[in-house]
């Protein structure tokens, strides 16, 4: 077929770069004829009429022509709606390839333009380079990589929307985009199937459903996780590790990369976290360690066969270290590999090496009762010596440079970065769950008959106890109440596994902790697995207890609770046990929904820097566990990079770990190249930030004066927050005006949104994430920016704080960022839509809307007056540009929308469910739209 560029969507008018503007308008014709193929000239003159209209108000600034576009969506039919939301929604999704797309080109061009003097900023090479104008030696610069311990955590939590079949067409089409950029190795013929191809993907993404027919289990959010293991962070472990080697070569002369410990570990929360989510039972946390090894090692065969085919070497060729042949003999005794198999590599003792260890991981691979005796005793400790021994004999033998960059070199940095278990996993639970189990065993045991009546002094008196005590508290097989079981059963679970695979398991998490007994409660259920134990006055425990601190009020006296818990002696002797170590993890989501936007980044940011200098005057070492969503409003924002050196010296110990929640994912793993930019980029930063912390005490900004000032601020932004949320009647508008209703029935994920039920859902119960989702949905963006208009106003007295608050907006990255972060959030808000669907509440029609539409206007007066801009994000013109490129297409989703919303609550009972699907389709395309759910 015949292509061209003849559908004009206006890319390159708004200002976006020419390459993007191509593939937009490429993309846009594909979409415009496929639409025509499978739906009619009709609907397509349909969407082009409602995306006029929409494009017209986005250009004036005028109601009316809104109004116009609410009159043409009232007189469409249902199946017509659908088919405008399919199409939308599918423009969204080949927009957003695009742009992916062009951020990988600008990134290689970068790479192009770079040179030793100017390395590609927030890359490994600038980070190296950096150290070596602070006069750090080859050494100092080791030593800090040595310091390096940086843990991306995925998680499952419902914030991806689409389904793994709309991803695989979005990656294939993305493939050909990158193909079809490469215009000087590309023949016409070969341009022309590519074509057909996009074209191809194009079509057949328009005519795939968006919705999953029911939500997703457990096991394939599993299988999600993995996918994404397999596809990205297994290579880029490799890409970072040698990208570090090379600057180190580049800027320190050596002659050949030296070896440092990797610093990249990978964690797991799929199928370990049960907060919440009774799907996540003991039996499907040990089926999710056993995946993770089974995908392990069948990546690691996979490399084994690529190794074997290139360690052809023969003995008649080349001298072999007798240590490989003593290696070999002891193999032949332990794994017989059969008589005819070890003549034929008689002479290529190396082949015949490597096919020993694939048996023993194919034997770790079958049934426990295919394998015989002595199945576990092949580990990933032996796994590398293995490797080392290769690779010393290849030295040895004179063929170093093909042991350390070869397929062997490449080998031993995965198996140093993921075991034999892949990603650790985090076992999560809440405290009320781990109060009410202990209390059972307590009862049935007759210690005592109401633990949960006893005041915090009496429980540590009770817990203190019963964990000095050498036995149990109950014998084996003791009856015990369902969910009480549960727990044991998942702490005996992690139990087997560590013997297994040590690290297999990373820590146990504990939600809502508020006191030391929080803590202690669980040390009291390992000890009753035999996970934990006291003996002569020494804590054996394999296991970290992390406490989770959410709320405000827990993050401002986090510091406090960590101090009572050092001073036991018991969690004290538990410290010493696992090292002088202690993991301690912050809430994003539930702190910045209980205080709003400024008062939970200050909280969290007074928290780290207390528990930092607390760790710091204990001895203790600690690494802090973000656990930082997707959107602004649960802690996400701009890059990794800049939130890591935004962070308090305090805490820049070299250690870090943070999770990557639902549609961040495939946003940084689906693509290699992103996955590869976003974990460079956090690691540039933590080495900067390490080397910072290092020589300098604090941050010059960060004086008593600006934080007295933050705390103003926090205070009266968290009042204003608070004021609107606990106003009469504003549950009963908030439920009205957004489609809350209709994402609680989403089945995007295996976890509930309340953690009470979906249909008894208020505003304590129901989660972060889709409380942010339904401000999304309807372009508020509340939960990102909210406050400020009341409280900088209050600060702003006089011209020397407004000067003050310049200056730190300059000075100190902290400000910077969380005001930088605002300012995008409310570029991205659109109050205008948003006012359509306050005209859905029953009461307070324009109550809400106006108070929040009057703290919009003082906030984004003030953040350009301390920013010194003209229009939000002039700092940032390609985010500024996308956003007016995307808004008329997303205002047609969201009238779209509303129109449902009306429809489904008029409808009678019969019709409500294919009105719910197609709101479902509507969640679905504002959610590509707006490149985030919750």
């Amino acid at each position: 077929m015949k292509h061209g560029y003849e559908l004009d969507i206006k890319a390159k008018e708004i200002g976006l770069s020419e390459p993007l503007a191509k593939h937009l308008t490429l993309l846009g014709t594909f979409l415009e004829q496929a639409i025509r193929d499978q739906a009619g000239s009709k609907t397509l003159n349909l969407m082009g009429e409602l995306h006029r209209l929409c494009e017209q108000v986005n250009a004036k600034d005028r109601a009316t022509l809104c109004e116009g576009a609410d009159i043409q969506i009232q007189k469409l039919s249902h199946d017509q709606i659908v088919w405008l939301l399919h199409a939308y929604t599918s423009f969204f999704h080949l927009a957003n390839q695009a742009e992916q797309q062009e951020i990988i080109r600008i990134n290689r061009e970068r790479v192009r333009q770079s040179s030793i003097d100017k390395p590609r900023p927030e890359s490994i090479d600038e980070a190296i380079h950096h150290l070596q104008k602070q006069g750090y030696t080859r050494e100092q610069v080791l030593t800090l990589l040595g310091q390096l311990d940086i843990q991306p955590t995925l998680t499952a939590h419902p914030t991806e929307a689409r389904r793994r079949s709309i991803l695989f067409k979005q990656q294939r089409i993305s493939g050909l985009l990158a193909e079809l950029s490469q215009y000087n190795s590309t023949t016409p013929p070969e341009k022309e199937q590519i074509l057909d191809n996009l074209y191809n993907q194009t079509a057949l993404l328009l005519a795939t459903d968006e919705v999953r027919a029911e939500r997703p289990t457990v096991k394939q959010e599993i299988h999600q996780g993995l996918y994404f293991m397999r596809i990205a962070i297994w290579e880029v472990a490799v890409q970072i590790y040698q990208d570090t080697q090379r600057a180190l070569q580049q800027y320190y002369d050596y002659g050949e990369a030296p070896d440092f410990p990797p610093f990249l570990r990978y964690r797991s929360w799929i199928g370990g976290d049960r907060d919440g989510n009774p799907h996540v039972t003991p039996e499907i946390t040990r089926w999710t360690i056993m995946t993770h090894r089974e995908t392990a090692l069948g990546l690691y065969c996979a490399e084994l066969q690529e190794l074997y085919h290139e360690l052809s070497l023969s003995e008649r060729q080349v001298k072999v270290p007798q240590a490989l042949y003593r290696s070999l003999e002891q193999d032949a005794r332990e794994t017989p590999l059969g008589h005819k198999f070890s003549e034929q590599l008689q002479r290529e003792p190396y082949r015949l090496k490597i096919s020993y260890m694939m048996a023993q991981l194919g034997k770790l691979l079958k049934p426990p009762n295919q394998t015989g005796t002595g199945e576990n005793s092949y580990n990933s400790k032996r796994f590398i010596e293995d490797l080392q021994l290769i690779k010393q004999c290849l030295e040895e033998s004179g063929f170093g440079k093909i042991s350390r960059h070869g397929k062997l070199g490449r080998l031993l940095i995965l198996a140093k970065t993921f075991g034999f278990h892949l990603a650790a996993l985090d076992v999560r639970q809440h405290s009320h769950i781990h109060e009410k189990a202990v209390a059972n065993l307590l009862q049935i045991a007759g210690i005592t008959r109401d633990y949960l009546a006893l005041s915090e002094k009496e429980r540590l008196a009770v817990l203190s106890a019963q964990l000095q005590k050498p036995h149990p508290l109950l014998v084996q097989n003791t009856v015990l109440p369902g969910a009480t079981q549960q727990v044991l059963e998942t702490f005996a679970v992690i139990r087997d596994a560590i013997a297994q695979e040590p690290e297999a398991i990373g820590s146990y998490v504990i939600s809502m902790t508020h006191t030391v007994s929080d803590l202690l409660e669980a040390m009291l259920l390992a000890k009753e697995a035999q996970l934990w134990q006291l003996e002569d006055g020494k804590v054996i425990c394999p296991l970290d207890f992390v406490p989770l601190f959410e709320t405000i009020e827990d993050l401002d006296a986090a510091d406090k609770r960590m101090l009572d818990l050092l001073k036991h002696p018991l969690y004290r002797q538990q410290i010493v046990a696992r090292g002088h170590f202690q993991e301690i993890m912050l809430g994003y989501s539930d702190s910045s929904k209980d205080g709003g936007y400024w008062m939970a980044n200050w909280a969290l940011h007074k928290a780290q820097k207390r528990l930092g200098k607390l760790c710091h005057q204990q001895k203790i070492d600690f690494r802090l566990f973000h656990g930082r969503g997707g959107t602004v409003g649960r802690g996400g924002g701009r890059t990794s990079q800049a939130a890591i050196l935004a962070m308090p010296p305090a805490v820049h110990n070299g250690r870090i770990r943070f999770t990557e929640q639902g549609e961040v994912i495939s946003f940084r793993y689906a693509l290699p190249p992103m996955a590869r930019r976003h974990t460079e980029q956090i690691v540039n930063a933590m080495i900067q930030a390490t080397a910072v912390a290092a020589q300098s005490g604090d941050e010059p900004s960060d004086d008593s004066h600006h934080e007295h000032l933050m705390e103003r601020i926090a205070q009266q932004a968290m009042g204003a927050y608070r004021g609107l949320i606990n106003q009469d009647g504003f549950w009963s508008w908030y439920t009205q005006v957004t489609p809350i209703e209709h994402i609680s029935h989403l089945p995007i994920a295996s976890r509930p949104i309340s953690r009470t039920s979906a249909t008894e859902v208020d505003f304590k119960s129901l989660r972060a994430i889709p409380w942010v989702f339904a401000w999304t949905q309807t372009r508020y963006l509340v939960p990102g920016w909210f406050g400020l208009g009341q409280a900088l106003p209050k600060i702003i007295a006089d011209e020397t704080r407004q000067e003050t608050l310049q200056q730190m907006y300059q000075q100190w990255p902290f400000f910077n960022t969380i005001i930088d972060d605002a300012q995008r959030e409310m570029a991205r808000a659109r109050l205008k839509t948003a006012s359509h669907y306050a005209r859905l509440a029953s009461q307070n029609k324009t109550r809400f809307h106006d108070m929040i539409v009057a703290d919009f206007e003082k906030a984004r007066k003030i953040i350009l007056e301390i920013s010194g801009q003209q229009e939000l994000l002039d700092s940032t013109p390609t985010i500024q540009k996308t956003i007016v490129f995307r808004n008329p297409y997303t205002d047609a989703l969201n009238l779209l929308q509303i129109e449902l919303m009306k429809r489904y609550r008029q409808a009678p009972e019969n019709e409500k469910e294919l009105l719910r699907q197609a709101l479902f389709l509507s969640l679905n395309g504002i959610a590509a739209a707006m490149q985030s759910t919750g």
